[in-house]
């Protein structure tokens, strides 16, 4: 194998393999990426930890075809400090790898082709779907997937989508983000009905394929994969199994409180307050009474802290404790100048979402905190 490419393209395509890229070493080939001549002007990457794989191309010079596998990590490294001009790849007879750029030189160890795993190939991608769209349904939900391994079901998000709608929802058992919008799917798609859990780790891959585009992402799946293209790109996924928790007992029909806020001002509050708290809880007292808000904390080891904003709320005194981080992980994420507060009572689940209408439903529920 032997071609000729240029730095900026492979260097861009490489990073992008590196989350894909198992980093545990339990097996070792997974660490290492797939270089493969596709014709004689491009080349093929490949990267998986067997259960999210991705394949990206790259305009290539190929004198000879072939294929080999390489340390990804080694080789990005290699490539991101080499000078801006065109890199050289010769592959030798013992799998080794040759890359030449400029005065510089490099050797590295590659394996023969037949060592990597195959991965999943989908054929055609029937549903059209803008990648605009998914990028903001993934970003206002995936800081609500479980950090706990063992609650397999809740270790992703649910994608739901419609002829009618598009639909995201995460949680972790103390706080649920739902985000929606009309399916903007492009004329001619495939009529579908998807509802199922995409794994967290191919969430934050699709982030980094969407982020920036306006291209339409091909989607397509089978008994137990999902599989996504945009341009170049294919990202393929393992499907979670088990069940998702019927999100609409979580969120609150019968809140009869509600106040506006500024995004703003709320959020650099409940950060001042939140240098204070505990901190293994996290935990902010809210209270609510004549049309001021008070966000206090304390912690027995530091101190305490006090921030008064006011806000537009004349009903009963209401105090409810939340943890600080799960409030500012929406607000850094809704995207909202105002925001509205929806709550009942002390014991209740809160509702945060945006003000206006943006052409995205957007609902966040947080779970009170006990007060001590």
């Amino acid at each position: 194998m032997q071609f000729t490419i240029n730095k900026a393209d492979i260097q861009k395509e490489l990073n992008l393999l590196q989350g894909v890229v198992e980093k545990k070493n339990t097996i070792p080939i997974l660490s290492n990426v797939l270089l493969e001549t596709s014709t004689s002007t491009l080349i093929s990457l490949v990267a998986t930890d067997l259960d999210v794989s991705l394949q990206t191309e790259c305009a290539a010079d190929v004198v000879k075809f072939g294929a080999v596998v390489v340390q990804a990590k080694k080789l990005f490294d290699i490539v991101r400090n080499l000078p801006d001009a065109d890199i050289h790849f010769v592959k030798e007879d013992n799998d080794w790898v040759k890359i030449t750029c400029g005065g510089s030189e490099f050797k590295i160890v590659g394996q023969a082709k037949e060592h990597f795993p195959s991965t999943p190939q989908m054929e055609s991608y029937p549903t059209q779907m803008p990648a605009p769209a998914l990028h903001h349904l993934i970003n206002r939900t995936i800081f609500s997937i479980t950090q706990e391994e063992s609650r397999y079901a809740l270790n992703g998000a649910l994608f739901a989508l419609t002829d009618e709608q598009m639909q995201m929802v995460a949680t972790d058992g103390h706080r649920l983000a739902l985000a929606s919008m009309a399916n903007q799917s492009a004329a001619g798609s495939a009529a579908v009905n998807v509802n199922v859990i995409i794994p967290k780790k191919a969430l934050n891959e699709m982030l980094k394929l969407t982020a920036g585009s306006e291209e339409m992402m091909g989607f397509a799946s089978d008994d137990n994969h999902l599989y996504f293209q945009l341009g170049q790109r294919k990202l393929t996924t393992r499907k979670l199994s088990g069940q998702f928790p019927n999100y609409d007992l979580v969120i609150p029909k019968t809140n009869d409180k509600v106040v506006p806020l500024n995004g703003e001002r709320i959020t650099q509050a409940i950060r001042q307050a939140a240098l204070m708290a505990d901190e293994r809880s996290r935990s902010v007292k809210f209270e609510f009474n004549d049309n001021r808000l008070s966000i206090t904390s304390q912690s027995a080891d530091v101190g305490d802290a006090k921030v008064v904003i006011p806000v537009d709320y004349n009903g009963t005194s209401v105090t409810v404790g939340f943890n600080a981080q799960y409030l500012l992980d929406f607000l850094n994420n809704a995207g909202a100048e105002d925001i509205l507060f929806e709550f009942k009572d002390e014991q209740s689940p809160a509702m945060l979402k945006p003000a206006k209408d943006d052409g995205y439903d957007y609902k966040y529920v947080v779970m009170p905190m006990r007060l001590l």
